[in-house]
């Protein structure tokens, strides 16, 4: 069977108030201690399979789970025991059976947890969800982490019934939206105990023992979507989505502090970049399938924008007092009596923000309907595209600034035998749609990029984020395209938006010093260090976008 779920941390501030709050509609209450199993080499894990043995008041049931078709769904078979003993063959002829008998390696207890279960069932206007208050510890080795987390699973009804709930609640008790299971969440702390357990004593182990600590709650970074030729757009967006999530997600957490409020600063200014980045690139995504899909609802477009230039501001001020003030002090600017650098903008109070998590629900819940673009939209994409440089007519919605759109092909209206007969062709594939779209961008930055020592500040950050999109884009894209030219493109354009971003950075930096000149004419030594690099760094580009406008196409 196949459960649907969504579960959010509770910070301890408001743990009481959610018990009184299922207290009062008719709550029970139920202990469940759990033994999770894996072998030495994490054999399940590799597998994408959760197997434990949980105690139930006075029962034991035998538990394997695995990924469903999305974040909310997992697979799950339960099988009543009468000890804290596993049978295997309970799943003998089974998908799952087949992956355990593939096992090489002996089972064991690798984490465990003891958990508090408060819960009630809630009905909405789309169905019945459980509401399942957790809080207790998960242990592995000498090592403990607490939980405290809600689940609303879905009993009958539609989906939408618990993000329904569950936006009630988040609203009401500022919770924080987690994506990690308390398997993957037990997994890590298996890992950091066995390193632990493993290091020698003594001083030289201290910093070992810091960094094991550090990777537990380490920034994630993006990685590769692997797109089929057989996806529609709805299907591709999807899959791209649901990785941006991921990233925005789990750098938040961290930010957040679920794990680790009042004990261990886990997040840091890398979270902070990271989560940005996921950001852009989700913006980047909708920009490439713009027309293909129904777009992201207002309140997703305006919050995207307006927090990533929040965190944007706390990114700055690490970037200035961690890269530009270091290199300053370096060439010999003479000191500044005052901080150089405010940190002003609270990167872990916006990321724990009862707004913000608010707006990630939304956009988590949109990642799990997105839609075709409505008739309305189809109709217009009908109409003959117009040709690069030309005019689009009224009824034709432009690509972007630089070129005609790829749309859905239109219904065709055939005379067969004297009856008429609507067919609708294949719509074009998915890889030509991507890679006609990725050329027309690149074009778009080559032509800037040629001329870029003459552009202004303006326009030259306007193209830095033109280039990030079109290599985010191509991420997306490369399993559809020709590996080999792309992989050489790739170098080419990411070596232009490093030089790109020092530039960026530096003029951020600029305009912090040309606020201090009156007080501290020192910083009139930061100025012009930074010119004289800034002339350096663009003489540096100029070649490089030459180089990019020239290269092989990635597209044929």
């Amino acid at each position: 069977m196949s459960e649907q779920e969504l579960k959010l941390h509770v910070p301890a501030s408001a743990t009481a108030a959610i018990r009184r709050e299922l207290g009062q509609r008719q709550s029970s209450r139920i202990r469940l201690r759990a033994l999770y199993f894996d072998t030495p080499e994490r054999e399940l894990v590799h597998a994408r399979i959760a197997l434990r043995l949980r105690q139930e008041g006075r029962q034991w049931v035998q538990t394997v789970k695995m990924p469903g078709a999305n974040a909310i769904t997992r697979i799950e078979l339960n099988h009543p025991r009468p000890g804290p003993v596993l049978d295997l063959s309970l799943y003998a002829g089974t998908e799952v059976g087949d992956a355990l008998a593939r096992i090489q390696g002996e089972l064991g207890v690798r984490y465990e947890t003891d958990v508090s279960r408060q819960l009630c069932k809630l009905r909405s206007r789309y169905g019945t969800v459980e509401v399942a208050l957790d809080t207790g510890l998960l242990r592995a080795g000498a090592l403990e982490l607490p939980i405290s987390e809600i689940e609303f699973e879905l009993v009958s009804g539609r989906p939408e019934a618990i993000f329904a709930v569950g936006r009630q609640w988040q609203k009401r008790h500022g919770l924080v939206l987690d994506v990690r299971s308390k398997s993957e969440r037990g997994d890590a702390l298996a890992e950091m105990a066995q390193t632990l357990a493993n290091l020698p004593d003594g001083d030289e182990a201290e910093a070992a023992r810091k960094e094991a600590v550090s990777r537990f709650w380490a920034p994630r970074g993006a990685r590769s979507v692997k797109l089929r030729p057989e996806q529609d757009a709805v299907q591709a967006l999807t899959t791209i989505a649901g990785e941006c999530l991921e990233q925005i997600v789990r750098n938040a957490a961290a930010l957040a502090e679920v794990d680790t409020a009042g004990v261990y600063a886990a997040g840091s200014p890398e979270h902070v970049h990271q989560l940005r980045v996921g950001m852009r690139r989700l913006r980047s995504a909708w920009k490439l399938f713009e027309g293909w899909v129904a777009p992201p609802a207002a309140t997703l477009d305006a919050g995207i924008r307006e927090y990533f230039g929040a965190f944007g501001a706390s990114r700055d001020q690490d970037v200035l007092a961690d890269t530009v003030v270091p290199l300053l002090e370096r060439a010999g600017m003479p000191p500044i009596p005052a901080e150089p650098v405010a940190r002003g903008a609270d990167a872990h109070a916006l990321a724990a923000s009862p707004a913000f998590q608010a707006w990630l629900l939304e956009l988590f819940e949109w990642s799990m309907n997105i839609a075709p673009p409505p008739p309305a939209a189809e109709s217009e994409a009908s109409q003959p595209a117009a040709a690069d440089g030309a005019a689009p007519s009224a009824s034709v919605p432009a690509d972007d600034e630089h070129g005609a759109s790829e749309r859905i092909v239109p219904t065709i209206i055939r005379l067969n035998a004297g009856s008429t007969e609507a067919e609708a062709p294949a719509a074009p594939a998915l890889s030509r749609l991507l890679a006609k779209r990725l050329r027309r961008w690149h074009k778009s930055v080559a032509k800037d990029g040629l001329r870029f020592s003459e552009l202004d500040l303006e326009s030259r950050h306007e193209l830095r984020k033109r280039g990030k999109r079109l290599r985010y884009s191509l991420s997306f894209a490369e399993s559809l395209l020709p590996a080999t030219r792309l992989r050489t493109y790739r170098k080419q354009l990411a070596h232009v938006q490093e030089l790109l971003g020092e530039i960026n950075d530096l003029a951020v930096a600029a305009e912090h010093y040309r606020t201090q000149t009156d007080a501290h004419p020192q910083a009139w030594f930061a100025l012009g260090w930074i010119a004289a690099r800034l002339e350096t760094l663009v003489a540096q580009a100029q070649p490089s976008f030459d180089a990019l406008a020239h290269a092989k196409p990635f597209w044929k």
